[in-house]
């Protein structure tokens, strides 16, 4: 019983090295996350929309021209 398992040991033991040194030294790449764009927040409504889609007026953001020429809304949000 003893030589069987001496013999299982040493067979997983040589499968586990040449599995080891047979896999590529380089580390897998995980691929990059495209860059996100900031969020602003509407200066009338208060919604959060990407940077890019925003329109700006004296560092104050707005989700659209109407709102942008509304102006800002209440300040109790």
């Amino acid at each position: 019983m003893v030589r069987l398992l001496f013999w299982i040991a040493l067979i997983a033991a040589a499968v586990w090295f040449w599995r080891k040194f047979k896999r590529p030294a380089a580390t897998p790449r995980t691929p990059q996350e495209p860059a996100s764009t900031p969020m602003v927040r509407c200066a009338h409504c208060g919604v959060h929309l990407p940077q890019d889609r925003a329109l700006s007026l004296s560092q104050q953001w707005y989700c659209s021209q109407a709102h942008l020429e509304q102006g800002p809304g209440s300040q109790d949000r």
